[in-house]
């Protein structure tokens, strides 16, 4: 029954925001020159806005409220652009693997399970994620689908569908991993099945609908998640 799993990234895959892309947001505000730093209860209230390029534009509108559309426009594409250079060449490294994500991946290969990326971060971070922390799952994750490709929250799922018709298979055939709201839900409105394995910045937001919600993914296989998550189970 289960053809493709599609996992998000940051905070499904890694616990990459607090250790990984906080830092790096911070370090592009003081090679910028802007006087910003974010601490962690500050960097997880900006959350609800999608990309860091719009958190760090929000940072800089409030710090500067003189800068107008235009100036705050191209001092958050500088930023973002320095922030993902940071992440990919600095950070990566330290953000970790989370608990069961390796063992689900091995499992799916081994039964000729497709793996796939559907994010909102940028392609190259994910890849950099992949090569470095899970080098021998990496190569199999064809599509991985992020900014470059649409915006995965927008009201029609665009990353979801196109996901689904390079990988060749139906909603149904398909698991969603996923660790937020946002996420889950764009995965509902375009048909997939998904479980949810929050982490302390996601917990107790709305999963209403989930047929799973959990921890992280250390007490289930892939047999448990078919019969939990899939229509036909």
């Amino acid at each position: 029954m289960l053809k493709a799993l599609i996992f998000d990234v940051d905070g499904t895959i890694v616990d990459s925001e607090e250790v990984g892309h906080l830092p790096a947001c911070n370090e592009a505000f003081a090679a910028l020159g802007y006087d910003i730093q974010w601490d962690w209860p500050t960097f997880k209230a900006l959350m609800p806005l999608p990309g860091n390029r719009l958190r760090m534009r929000h940072g800089l509108s409030v710090r500067y409220p003189d800068m107008s559309a235009a100036e705050l426009d191209a001092a958050a594409t500088a930023l973002f652009a320095l922030k993902k250079t940071l992440f990919i060449e600095k950070y990566v490294y330290q953000t970790p693997v989370r608990p069961g994500v390796a063992a689900l991946m091995a499992e799916a290969l081994a039964r000729d399970v497709k793996l796939a990326v559907v994010t909102m971060s940028l392609e190259a971070q994910v890849k950099a994620v992949l090569a470095y922390h899970l080098p021998e799952y990496a190569p199999y994750f064809q599509p991985v689908l992020g900014k470059e490709h649409g915006a995965k929250t927008a009201p029609d799922s665009p990353l979801h569908h196109l996901c689904l018709q390079e990988l060749g298979v139906q909603p149904a055939e398909t698991l969603m991993i996923e660790d937020s709201e946002v996420g889950f839900k764009a995965a509902q409105r375009a048909g997939i099945p998904c479980a949810v394995f929050y982490n302390d910045y996601t917990f107790g937001e709305d999963f209403t609908g989930a047929p799973l919600v959990a921890k992280n993914l250390t007490c289930f296989n892939l047999d448990r998640l078919i019969n939990l998550c899939l229509p036909s189970h």
